[in-house]
């Protein structure tokens, strides 16, 4: 699991982030130091990996400065499991909401899902090839020289002859048989046709085993996550499995019986025990708007009479716990939490002390200056005007900007967020929708393929001039 970690130092770990996300470099310090310390104690003496516990993050800046996307960024270059969670969507015990601990096990499935198509992955070759016979023994079904062998075939498939010049006389008598060298050839040349991607369009029958597990509710008292899945699994396997049939063509029947196939060749007690481990020793979870369950009056009652009880119920996991999930238990010590918030009513220290001592590094994310809008405009490998240039190339038109218009473009974004609300760069969304909307709408019907489209700094002044001049932007806000 170390070895993705292994190649990646922490000056490698900000030279990526550098790709997708402009500025912050303290942040991208801090985070890059954190995922190194998880390579550095997985490889550092046994008695000691106990003990080292990870730094906690804690993110304060404004909306839309990169506090999500920093987080995103480095889970996808550590190929960890990651989950991000809203905290105002959880409640304390007793309240309708959320339970805390379902961000664990959310992380867990992450995980299985992860490891399960790795695995997928390493077995697709021989899934292929025992699908690819299995569609053969459906088109030439085979000649057996006796009749003392015992046809077990593998899947209950049959077939539907739409080609008249393809038609497959069904095998003779036993004791007419022809030759059995005949019907190999035979097989092998209908399988270089599958392989050649020729007999695409003809339809087979295939039996689908339907493995849906049964939609229960629960009469009396309320039941907790855990027991409700493994409720629903327990009375899925005890239900018996329906088989439908079903007309597909080959193309889509090979996609079917290929996802079957490779979930029977992976054995998925080992993708749970790996799943696990990967979600104890690489897991991040991101817990955002954390400053809304900050008390920052001091005083409960009303509306905030769960805030605290929050607060409570995600130390404990935070601190480090055993939470029990449908794949097993999983303990809670060495995840990364990285949590975020603008912290614009209250403050860090509004959270209860408990807390904020499990979120031992802070970091304060700069809020965005006219020179980073057009850096973010630029620069990005995920750039909106890259993204606008993908959109319309689809169309078969070319997009391109002026230097002039992209700093013009930051130059209003800026402009705007200091006038009536800084939604970071967010705001960059509004101004390039206003921008070329309707370049957007006359494609393809006005301007067609072929054509070429230039933003200039005229045309961003002309387009949006509306927008710097009208002070009451709400309909623009996101």
């Amino acid at each position: 699991m170390s070895s993705q970690l292994d190649k990646l130092t922490p000056r490698e770990i900000v030279a990526e982030l550098d790709k997708y996300i402009i500025g912050q470099h303290d942040a991208k310090r801090n985070v890059a130091i954190a995922l190194r310390n998880r390579w550095r104690r997985m490889n550092s003496i046994p008695e000691m990996q106990k003990e080292i516990i990870p730094n906690n993050i804690l993110m304060i800046g404004a909306t839309g400065v990169g506090k999500t996307e920093i987080a995103r960024r480095l889970a996808k270059i550590a190929n960890a499991p990651f989950v991000k969670v809203e905290a105002s969507k959880f409640t304390e015990v007793g309240y309708v909401g959320r339970d805390v601990e379902s961000m664990v096990r959310d992380l867990v499935e992450q995980a299985v899902n992860m490891v399960k198509s790795a695995k997928k992955e390493e077995v697709k070759q021989k899934a292929q090839e025992i699908v690819e016979d299995m569609i053969l023994d459906v088109l030439i079904p085979p000649m057996y020289p006796n009749t003392s062998f015992q046809n077990t075939p593998r899947s209950n498939v049959g077939f539907e002859i739409k080609d008249d010049n393809d038609v497959v006389q069904p095998p003779p008598p036993v004791t007419s048989m022809p030759d059995h060298e005949l019907n190999e050839r035979t097989r092998n040349r209908f399988r270089e046709k599958l392989k050649a991607g020729e007999l695409e369009n003809r339809k087979i029958e295939i039996d689908m085993q339907s493995s849906s597990s049964p939609n229960i509710g629960v009469m009396g008292g309320p039941i907790d996550d855990v027991s409700m899945m493994n409720l629903q699994e327990m009375l899925g396997n005890m239900m018996p499995k329906r088989s439908k049939k079903r007309k597909l063509t080959i193309a889509d029947a090979r996609k079917i019986l290929l996802e079957e196939e490779a979930a029977k060749l992976i054995d998925m007690d080992e993708v749970k025990e790996e799943a696990i481990r990967k979600a104890e020793d690489l897991g991040i979870i991101f817990i955002d708007e954390i400053d809304k369950i900050a008390n920052s009056g001091g005083k409960g009652g009303g509306p905030d009479v769960s805030r605290e009880g929050v607060q409570r119920d995600l130390l404990p996991i935070v601190e480090g716990s055993t939470v029990n999930t449908k794949y097993g238990p999983i303990k809670t010590d060495h995840i990364l939490f990285v949590a975020a918030g603008a912290f614009h009513v209250s403050k860090p220290s509004d959270l209860i002390p408990e807390l904020q001592g499990r979120f031992p590094i802070r970091v304060e994310l700069q809020s965005l200056t006219e020179d980073d809008f057009y850096l973010i405009l630029k620069e990005p490998r995920n750039s909106l005007t890259r993204q606008y240039h993908a959109l319309m190339e689809a169309e078969g038109v070319e997009l391109s900007f002026q230097d002039e218009a992209l700093r013009e473009i930051a130059k209003l974004a800026f402009t705007i967020n200091s006038d009536v609300e800084n939604i970071g760069a967010r705001r960059l969304q509004t101004v390039m929708s206003t921008l070329l909307n309707d370049f957007m709408f006359d494609i393809p019907d006005v301007i067609g393929a072929n054509a070429h489209v230039v933003v200039t700094k005229e045309l961003v002044q002309e387009r949006l001039s509306s927008l710097v001049k009208n002070r009451d932007l709400s309909q623009y806000i996101l």
